[in-house]
C-alpha cells in the first residue's frame, strides 16, 4: 500500500523546467515553482468565536491518543528512540485510522454523498461541502499555487497545452520559442486574441496560424531549442512505476496518449483517431492509428505500437503499485475490476476491464459511468507499454513481477524504456543535464517545434542564477526572486521584458503532522535530525490532535510576508492560495438545491465550486476566507492570517489540554520542528518568517524549530518522498502540494480519503 500521485515539491525548479514551457505541474510536486512556459491562468477573516458548537464539538474528540500514556519528562532524544528505517507497523492502519475519524471523519462522509450524487452539480457541491469540513479541522494550510510572479522569458504565451488539469500542459513538443524576451504588450496581446478565438467556437483551431503570423510580423524569429534549468533527477524512467512529478514530467515527453489536449485546449486525436461510447457510459472503444513504432533511446525500431501494448501498460501499473493505481480504480476511472486485481480478489487480468478486440482496437470498461474518463486520458495510468519491448528487459506481470528481479532491468534509466512520443532521451546525467532529442520515428514529427530541449541543474542555492542564465542567453526564461529583480532594472531587463506570469492549479500546502513517528529521515538518520525529547515530541502530539491548536498554527502564519521572500512585495499576494482545490476548478451546471446545515440553499448554474465551500465554512462559523466573491477567485489575498483569531484559539486549547494534564504556557511552549532548506537563502528566508510569525501570533505559547537541510534532498526526503506517514520527518511541512490529475473536484479531495487510499494523508500523519 503506497501513497499516490501528483506531489509537487514547493519551490524547487525541476518542476519549473516544464512548467515554463506548459503550465500545470502534475502529480505530487515538490517545492513550488513558477511557471513561465504556458504559465497562463485559469483565472480578511474576520474573527469568529473559538467557542463555536462545531469548534468545541470537534476539539472535544481530537484527543486519539490519552495523556496519561505518554512521558512528558523523557529526556531521551527522540531521534534516537524513534527509529523509523526498522518501525513496527503492525498498529499502524488502526493508529491512523483512530487519528484520521477524529479529524477527517466528517470530511470523507460528505465525500461519500458526493459519490452517489444525482448530478453533476450535486457532486461538484458535495464535494465542495467535504471540503469545507476538511479546511475547518485545519489539517493543512492553504499556500500557494505557481506562478505569480516576474519573469522574463522567450515562450510564447499559450502556444502549447494550459488546460488546468492532467500532464498535457508539460508536453512541450508545439511550444514556440522565439530569439528575444517577448515584451508584456506582445504577451497580453496574443493572450487577448487567444482568449477571443477560444470563447468563439466558429474560430476554433485559427489560434496557431495567427500567432506565428503575429510574432512574424512583430519581429520575432521562432527557434527550434529550449534551454531552461531543472532540480529533480528522475528516481525511476518507468513512467506506469511512478507517482512523482520530478519523474512525469520528464517522461511524459517520451510517449503519446490517446487523445491530447492542443493549444486551444481541445481533446484531439493522438495514438487514437477515433472512439465510440457505449449508451450505458460503460464502454469506452478507441480505435488506433497505424504505423506508430516503438523505437530504443538511440532511435531503433524495436516494435509496432499495438492495442496489446495499453493493455500491458495498465497490467503493469497495477502490478507495480507505484501509487497512481488508484486512479483508475473505485477512486477515480473505476475501470471494471482494477481494483480487485490489485487487492488480489482478482488474479487473471483478462476480467480487468481493457480488452485489446484486434491489433488497432482498444476497450475499456467501467463498473460505473465516469463523467470525468475523456479528462484522464493523457495522463500517465493510462500510458501504453510495448509488451515485447518491456519482456526482453526481464519485465514480468502478475504474481511474477518484481522490480527488485536481478534480470529486471526495465526502467532503471533512459536506456532501458521504449518510446512512442515526440523525444529521446539522449543525455541524462545526473545533477547536471537532461537533454532531449526530436524522435524521427515520431508518427507527428512535422508538428515538433523544438527539435532540441535542454535542462540544466539548478540546486536553488543562488538566488540571481536563474536570471543571469537567462540574460547571456544560456537559457531562455527566468522567473525574477527578489534578488534578481533589482539586477533586472540596473540592467534595463525588468521595464522592457518582466511580466508577471500566471497562476495555475497546482495548490502547495503547509501540512501538520498529527501522528509523527520520525525524527530524522527515513533514508539517511543523520539528515533532519530533530532536537527535541521524547517528551517534548509526546508534548506536540497530544497539542497537535486539538482542534484549535491546530487553528492557532494555520491562522498565525504571514503566508504573504512568507512568499515576499521568494515573489518580492509586489508579487507577494498573486499566488496565494486560500483553498485546496482552486474556487474556480469547476462551476455547476444547472440550479441545484443543497442541505446548508439543515438550511436548503440554492445555487444557481454558473456558481464557482469555491462559492459553496464558503457557504459551510461560514454556517460552520469559522470564518476564514476562501472565496473572494467580488472577484470570483480564492487567490491574490490572505484569507487565513489573523493573529487575533490565533491567539484566541491557542489560549483556547491550553485551557482544553490543561483539563487533559499538559501545561502549556511561555516557560513550556510545544515545540514544532518544520524541516527547511537554509541551503537556499531565499527559502532558508521563508522559514524564519513561518517561525517568527507562529511564535508571535501564539504569545510565545508555540516555539518553532528551524530543522535545517543544507541541501535540497534532505529536505525534500524529510517531507515529500516519503512513502507512509511515520516517514514523514516533521511537524509542519511545505515542501509539496497537488496538482490535479483530470476536471473533477475529486481529484484533489480523493487524495485525502483513509485507508491508504489518498495520497496526500501521509503527509498530516497517517497511512
Amino acid at each position: 500500500m503506497k501513497n499516490y500521485s501528483k506531489l509537487v515539491a514547493f519551490g524547487l525548479t525541476a518542476t519549473m523546467a516544464v512548467s515554463m514551457l506548459a503550465g500545470c505541474g502534475n502529480n505530487a510536486q515538490p517545492a513550488e515553482d513558477s511557471s513561465i512556459i504556458n504559465e497562463e491562468d485559469s483565472s480578511s477573516a474576520a474573527v469568529s468565536s473559538t467557542t463555536s458548537s462545531a469548534a468545541s464539538s470537534a476539539a472535544s474528540s481530537t484527543t486519539s491518543q490519552t495523556t496519561a500514556s505518554l512521558d512528558f519528562e523523557d529526556s531521551t532524544k527522540a531521534a534516537e528512540a524513534n527509529d523509523v528505517t526498522n518501525y513496527d507497523s503492525t498498529n499502524w492502519t488502526d493508529e491512523s485510522n483512530e487519528v484520521y475519524k477524529n479529524t477527517l471523519g466528517a470530511f470523507e462522509e460528505e465525500y461519500a454523498k458526493a459519490e452517489n450524487a444525482s448530478s453533476i452539480s450535486e457532486r461538484y457541491a458535495f464535494m465542495a461541502i467535504a471540503e469545507a469540513k476538511m479546511l475547518e479541522n485545519a489539517v493543512m494550510l492553504p499556500l500557494t499555487s505557481k506562478g505569480g510572479s516576474y519573469t522574463i522569458s522567450k515562450v510564447v504565451p499559450k502556444s502549447g497545452a494550459t488546460v488546468l488539469y492532467g500532464t498535457d500542459s508539460d508536453r512541450f513538443y508545439q511550444n514556440l520559442v522565439v530569439d528575444k524576451f517577448i515584451s508584456p504588450a506582445d504577451r497580453d496581446e496574443i493572450k487577448a486574441k487567444w482568449n477571443e478565438i477560444t470563447e468563439d467556437e466558429s474560430k476554433t483551431g485559427t489560434f496557431r496560424e495567427w500567432v506565428i503570423k503575429y510574432l512574424k510580423d512583430k519581429g520575432y524569429k521562432l527557434q527550434d531549442k529550449f534551454n531552461f534549468v531543472y532540480a529533480e533527477d528522475p528516481v525511476t524512467w518507468d513512467t506506469l512505476g511512478t507517482n512523482r512529478n520530478p519523474d512525469n514530467i520528464v517522461l511524459i515527453n517520451t510517449w503519446d496518449s490517446l487523445y491530447q489536449y492542443d493549444c486551444e485546449n481541445k481533446p484531439q486525436p493522438a495514438l487514437a483517431e477515433s472512439y465510440e461510447v457505449s449508451d450505458d457510459g460503460l464502454t469506452y472503444t478507441f480505435h488506433l492509428r497505424k504505423g506508430v513504432k516503438w523505437v530504443d533511446s538511440q532511435g531503433r525500431e524495436v516494435a509496432d505500437l499495438t492495442a496489446d501494448d495499453f493493455v500491458a501498460g495498465m497490467q503493469h501499473l497495477l502490478d507495480a503499485k507505484a501509487g497512481l493505481e488508484y486512479l483508475v480504480g473505485n477512486d477515480g476511472a473505476d475501470i471494471l475490476n482494477a481494483d480487485k486485481y490489485v487487492s488480489g480478489d482478482v488474479t487473471d487480468f483478462a476480467e480487468v476491464g481493457v480488452k485489446a478486440v484486434d491489433d488497432t482496437t482498444l476497450q475499456y470498461t467501467l463498473e460505473k459511468p465516469c463523467s470525468f474518463f475523456m479528462t484522464m486520458l493523457s495522463y500517465s495510468v493510462f500510458a501504453p507499454m510495448s509488451r515485447s519491448y518491456y519482456t526482453s528487459q526481464g519485465g514480468k506481470f502478475g504474481a511474477e513481477f518484481s522490480a527488485d528481479a536481478a534480470d529486471y532491468k526495465y526502467g532503471k534509466d533512459k536506456d532501458h524504456i521504449a518510446y512512442c512520443g515526440p523525444y529521446l532521451i539522449t543525455n541524462a546525467t545526473e545533477k547536471n543535464t537532461i537533454v532531449f532529442k526530436a524522435n524521427d520515428s515520431y508518427y507527428n514529427k512535422d508538428a515538433i517545434t523544438l527539435k532540441t530541449v535542454t535542462w540544466m541543474y539548478d540546486d536553488n542555492t543562488d538566488a540571481t542564477r536563474l536570471y543571469n542564465l537567462a540574460k547571456d542567453g544560456t537559457t531562455d526564461a527566468a522567473p525574477l526572486t527578489t534578488s534578481s529583480v533589482e539586477a533586472a532594472k540596473k540592467d534595463g531587463i525588468f521595464d522592457k521584458y518582466a511580466y508577471v506570469s500566471d497562476t495555475d492549479a497546482t495548490s502547495y500546502m503547509g501540512f501538520l503532522n498529527l501522528n509523527r513517528k520520525a525524527f530524522a529521515n527515513f533514508n539517511d538518520s543523520t539528515k533532519a535530525v530533530s532536537s527535541k525529547t521524547v517528551g517534548e515530541a509526546n508534548r506536540t502530539h497530544v497539542a497537535m490532535q486539538n482542534l484549535n491548536f491546530r487553528r492557532a498554527i494555520c491562522n498565525s502564519v504571514d503566508r504573504a510576508s512568507y512568499n515576499a521572500q521568494r515573489r518580492g512585495e509586489d508579487c507577494k499576494l498573486n499566488n496565494l492560495r486560500n483553498s485546496y482545490v482552486p474556487g474556480n476548478f469547476v462551476t455547476l451546471e444547472e440550479d441545484i438545491n443543497v442541505d446548508i446545515n439543515g438550511t436548503s440553499k440554492e445555487f444557481k448554474a454558473g456558481t464557482n465550486f469555491g462559492e459553496i465551500v464558503q457557504e459551510q465554512l461560514n454556517a460552520d462559523g469559522w470564518n476564514i476566507k476562501v472565496w473572494d466573491a467580488e472577484n470570483a477567485v480564492s487567490d491574490g489575498f490572505d484569507g487565513w492570517y489573523n493573529p487575533d483569531l490565533a491567539k484566541e484559539e491557542i489560549n483556547a486549547a491550553a485551557k482544553e489540554l490543561a483539563d487533559q494534564g499538559l501545561t502549556i504556557d511561555k516557560d513550556h511552549p510545544i515545540q514544532i520542528d518544520i524541516p527547511t532548506y537554509t541551503g537556499s537563502e531565499v527559502f532558508g528566508n521563508m522559514g524564519n518568517v513561518i517561525k517568527q510569525s507562529i511564535e508571535a501570533s501564539t504569545d510565545g505559547l508555540v516555539k518553532v524549530n528551524i530543522v535545517e537541510c543544507v541541501d535540497q534532498d534532505s529536505w525534500t526526503y524529510a517531507g515529500f518522498y516519503p512513502e507512509y506517514g511515520y516517514q514523514i520527518n516533521a511537524d509542519m511541512t511545505d515542501v509539496s502540494g497537488w496538482g490535479p490529475d483530470y476536471g473533477d473536484p475529486q481529484t484533489y479531495l480523493g487524495t485525502l480519503l483513509s485507508n491508504y487510499s489518498g495520497a496526500m494523508t501521509k503527509n498530516i500523519g497517517m497511512y
